[in-house]
């Protein structure tokens, strides 16, 4: 018996497929297209279990498709740009160009050896000049068309290292590098307009049919819509006014104070050499080192500290002190906030603890007398309202609205919770932003056919003050392109999230070096049929995705302005019912698992083991289980392969009743797999069923006089339908078996029909609801007969003998229940 030597096999394999370049999508086919995409990975330098299973899931509907008769796009490239790089900078000494080239490749290496069947010849990687060139062009056509612009915003910023950190930078509130406290600082930076497609996205989340519900309602809530009003609160003695945003513009009578953000602009201007700018100020340095998440936390302790300033409330005039607190930021919404204490639990908790005015408003019944111990949510009658008295208050939301209008104190607003995208990083290893800098000319975009503007390599990599690219004299200084004078290049590169924005748009045309992307090509091959990844990135990836396809689409640049038809986030990988991670100490080794049991049992063991959607607890009992099963796939073939070679045309007229019950089951399986992956995306089932086939065939081979016609056709189709799982080991029988061309460029298998049907069923006997027996019946039996059968059974009959038969009920095809007294 010939040994089932996986990795000889697997590496023939990947080396003849890499030669003859099987899976090249191709551009204008005559076939249907299908472009089949999975999320590409960040250059780390290893694959974990989360990759694994990300890309064997992209890779058996690749295959599928293939076999169907698609033409597939199935491409992958490496988001490379970001901090991992410019950290091992610092630490290593080694350029951020050569860590990420060297990772990349041992992924590569890592990928092929996997067997997933990517179109290499399309690869991209978004830190080389060739695609980063594309990159800074679409910045200059957010540019041109007004959607990127530059103003000043708070960073997160380390005293100690004296640099501004991204997010994943600050840990607990300090910086992952030296411990300290991170605080803030305000900086010009650049951003991408995307709330001028907030009510677009929105409303388009109803064309993503193919989306998981859950990815969809984050998107909505991650854009927030609201509707209500924007009142302006004039400040006591001054010109400026306070401008906030309501939903509830039904309870602005009941303003018993304002709250600004401690980062407002107007906060210094209130507090300026009075006898509350110390306290104030300080308050609003001790916000600098609270992160968002804290801040606006249920469980955080409202904090706030008066002004000394008042503002007044437009629509009855009264005088109310203004106040700066946590609980408020000044991103979201304009960052103040009219507290109406006795309709909010977060404005009462406030009130309550700074002994402010709760002013009741809306009644449950009207009652002007009534006293709170918490705040009322609820509907109610209108009360200390002016005119609006009596009203119900879901009546007088809009008249308050109106009336605001009509005495200019506001207007009627849509807000969204959705900013605008802050694109700058002080950061190297990115894509520079294509401006620069002229004291006579101002803010100049660099033109495009001076793209790419290259990253330098003469920086400095100390972890501290601005960006490295200000240590590089040759990117710093340069020449206006209007005038010809000095001019300094923009120093900030862009957030990796803008490459990784519009990369599904180069993979349908890596190698133009005219333009972006060819639209016809792009008209060809886009949207992108199904998408693959991870849930985490169901917001920002996915949502900025969207602003670009449609962004693009308006600019006549795109075909489509939604990139994504179908999306599948699939479930994170286990272990000891944790995520896998060093910290824990619970990492699998993907290079591990494929040096003792392959890469076939890899695949198959991750897309066996649950739905792809479904979180996956490892198991090395189960590794071998699968490993056990292909083994037995290869001893099968191996025995009968003489026999299969000799096999003839199947005559499905000569078959006995065992041939029958063999073919019925091997077309059943083909029938079970094509609509669990078709229709589903079920593999743990699919792979289940072929397991069964496979248990099925080894009963049959054992019998007398076995048909091994039947065999051969049995084994050719599960040969072809485990293809897309385990492509190796498939590949390897197929050849042996004596068949030409690849196992996966054959037409995937059609089932019979005919074969489907069966000549006898087995049915369930009960007796009084309990089962007793089972029978085996003609197909087409009659209820009579059925029923007749069942009584004539010695252990029925001896059940019922000397009993009264008070009912006999016959569900065909399933049961019979015969009950007595």
């Amino acid at each position: 018996m010939a040994f089932y030597d996986f990795l000889e096999i697997e590496k023939k394999w990947q080396k003849i497929w890499e030669e003859k370049n099987n899976f090249h999508g191709e551009d204008f086919s005559d076939k249907e297209k299908y472009y089949m995409l999975v999320m590409f990975p960040y250059p780390s330098g290893k694959l974990h279990m989360g990759h694994v299973r990300n890309y064997s899931i992209g890779d058996v509907i690749a295959r599928f498709k293939r076999m169907q008769g698609y033409n597939v796009l199935h491409p992958i490239g490496f988001d490379a740009f970001g901090l991992p790089a410019e950290n091992a900078a610092i630490k290593h000494g080694i350029p951020p160009k050569d860590w990420t080239i060297n990772n990349m490749e041992e992924m590569e290496k890592q990928l092929k050896a996997l067997g997933i069947s990517y179109d290499w010849d399309r690869e991209v990687k978004t830190c080389m000049p060739d695609y980063y060139k594309w990159t800074q062009w679409m910045f200059l056509q957010m540019y041109k068309n007004g959607l990127a612009y530059k103003k000043k915003s708070f960073v997160n910023w380390c005293p100690s290292c004296q640099t501004v950190l991204a997010n994943e930078q600050v840990v607990n509130g300090k910086c992952e590098r030296c411990g300290t406290a991170v605080g803030k600082k305000n900086l010009e930076q650049w951003y991408f307009k995307i709330t001028d497609y907030a009510d677009r996205l929105l409303k388009d989340i109803e064309k993503l049919k193919g989306w998981p519900d859950k990815v969809k309602i984050m998107q909505e809530n991650w854009i927030g819509k609201s509707e209500g009003a924007q009142i302006d609160f004039a400040i006591e003695g001054r010109q400026e006014k306070i401008t906030i945003f309501t939903t509830r513009p039904d309870t602005v009578f009941g303003v018993t104070y304002v709250v600004l953000a401690p980062e407002h602009p107007l906060v210094k201007e209130l507090v300026k050499g009075t006898e509350y700018e110390e306290r104030v100020l300080e308050f609003v340095d001790k916000m600098q080192y609270l992160n968002e998440i804290t801040r606006t936390s249920n469980e955080t302790e409202k904090e706030g500290v008066f002004t000394g300033a008042y503002a007044i409330n437009p629509v009855n005039n009264e005088k109310i002190p203004i106040w700066i607190a946590n609980y408020v930021l000044l991103d979201y919404g304009t960052g103040a906030v009219m507290a109406v204490p006795a309709h909010d639990e977060r404005d009462f908790e406030f009130a309550k603890k700074y002994n402010l005015p709760i002013k009741v408003v809306i009644s449950p019944n009207g009652d002007e007398s009534l006293t709170l111990t918490e705040a009322y949510t609820g509907e109610g009658i209108m009360i200390n309202s002016g005119k609006f008295n009596g009203m119900r208050n879901s009546e007088a939301y809009g008249e308050i609205v109106k009336f605001i209008e009509e005495n200019n104190y506001g207007i009627k607003k849509v807000n969204f919770r959705l900013r605008d995208w802050l694109i700058s990083r002080q950061r190297y290893w990115g894509a520079p932003i294509p401006i620069v800098y002229c004291e006579k000319c101002g803010e100049v975009p660099v033109p495009e056919d001076q793209l790419p503007v290259l990253l330098p390599e003469d920086v400095v990599f100390t972890g501290k003050g601005e960006s490295p690219l200000t240590t590089s004299e040759s990117f710093l200084n340069t020449t206006c392109p209007k005038c010809g004078g000095r001019a300094t290049r923009e120093t900030d590169t862009m957030d990796t999230f803008v490459c990784s924005s519009w990369y599904y748009f180069r993979y349908t045309d890596p190698h133009n070096d005219k333009e972006a992307f060819n639209y016809d090509k792009a008209k060809y091959w886009m949207a992108v049929d199904q998408y693959v990844g991870g849930v985490e990135h169901a917001i920002l990836h996915l949502l900025y995705s969207r602003f670009f396809a449609k962004a693009l689409y308006d600019f006549k640049i795109s075909p489509v302005d939604e990139p994504f038809t179908n999306l599948l986030t699939q479930g994170m990988v286990l272990k000891d019912g944790a995520k896998m991670s060093k910290s824990k100490g619970n990492i699998v080794s993907p290079e591990e698992i494929r040096a003792n049991y392959g890469a076939d049992t890899a695949r198959l063991f991750i897309l066996f083991a649950a739905p792809p959607e479904r979180d996956l607890e490892w198991s090395d009992q189960g590794v071998e289980g699968c490993f056990r099963f292909l083994n037995r796939v290869w001893r099968l073939v191996d025995e009968l392969e003489p026999m299969i070679k000799k096999a003839n045309k199947l005559d499905v007229n000569k078959l006995t009743k065992q041939d029958k019950e063999m073919r019925r089951i091997a077309h059943y399986t083909v029938k079970k797999v094509t609509e669990d992956i078709a229709q589903r995306f079920n593999f743990n089932t699919a792979i289940s069923a072929v397991m069964e086939l496979v248990n099925a065939m080894y009963q049959y081979k054992d019998i007398e006089n076995p048909n091994y016609d039947v065999l051969a056709e049995a084994i050719e189709k599960m040969l072809l339908i485990l293809a897309p799982f385990v492509p190796h080991i498939t590949e390897e029988l197929w050849e042996r078996i004596g068949k030409t061309g690849s196992i996966h460029e054959q037409r995937w298998p059609d089932y019979d029909e005919d074969a489907l049907e069966v000549d006898e069923i087995e049915i369930v006997v009960q007796i009084n609801g309990k089962v007793k027996g089972k029978l085996i019946v003609p197909v087409d039996a009659s209820n009579e007969e059925i029923l007749n059968t069942a009584k004539e059974d010695s252990k029925i009959k001896s059940l019922i003998e000397g009993k009264t038969i008070v009912k006999e009920i016959v569900v065909p095809g399933k049961l019979v229940n015969i009950v007595v007294k």
